[in-house]
């Protein structure tokens, strides 16, 4: 174990209603880890007091910090808190899916394996549609990137400093989770999926339908059609 920091990076859009129960729960597992940590909170797009309880936390916890997103997008939030983020271990992750024992068991296994990228696979869905959905889009994501993964969006991902290209990420979009499988096959970086058997939800309601998912579909094919160029 030999990370001296650990970075997690939190995506916040428009969470007001539970970011405090997330936040609360992920610092008192944090605060029993063997390493020191921080905690950086991205509010981005928010319609709600998202920012205003994020600051709140920060006045609250000395590791939580916050670091505004100015537009919208997971994969902007994603770039902007790696940015920030000083430790030796970084990860990022889904606050209203990620429950502390996930993020803790994800660390624990990035603490052991140091030279491993650690991401969940997330083995069940609430619906039909969605499991259909994810399978579709995990099928393409492996027949065009050659990839091994499962779960392509599955959330905590961890990874060491050392792996220096996930921090040249550029996707805005939701499409950020597809660029770094990409980058983990083509830098040959090693990669342990850790089974996750949950569906609950902290609060709000997911942005996935099908016009979502058709895009999402299209832009892995032009994220390979460019990495092809």
């Amino acid at each position: 174990m030999t990370a001296s920091l650990i970075s997690i990076v939190l995506p916040v859009h428009n969470q007001a209603d539970h970011i405090t129960e997330v936040v609360q729960q992920y610092e008192d597992a944090l605060g029993r880890m063997p390493t020191c940590h921080e905690l950086i909170l991205v509010p981005n797009d928010c319609r709600d007091r998202s920012l205003e309880t994020c600051n709140a936390l920060a006045d609250r916890y000395p590791p939580v910090r916050v670091k505004r997103s100015e537009g919208g997008g997971w994969g902007l939030a994603v770039r902007l808190g790696l940015k920030e983020a000083g430790g030796d271990l970084l990860c990022y992750t889904n606050g209203a899916r990620t429950t502390a024992q996930e993020l803790s068991l994800a660390l624990l296994y990035a603490l052991t394996f140091p030279n491993v990228v650690i991401k969940a696979n997330r083995k069940i869905r609430e619906n039909w549609r969605r499991r259909l959905g994810s399978l579709i889009y995990n099928l393409e994501c492996r027949a065009l990137f050659d990839l091994a993964c499962w779960d392509i969006n599955g959330t905590p991902k961890v990874f060491p400093r050392a792996f220096d290209a996930l921090l040249r990420l550029t996707r805005d979009d939701d499409l950020i989770d597809a660029e770094f499988n990409v980058i983990c096959r083509r830098e040959n970086y090693a990669v342990i999926e850790v089974p996750i058997i949950s569906t609950r939800r902290y609060g709000g309601r997911s942005t996935t339908n099908l016009r979502s998912a058709v895009r999402l579909y299209w832009g892995a094919y032009r994220l390979f059609r460019s990495e092809r160029a």
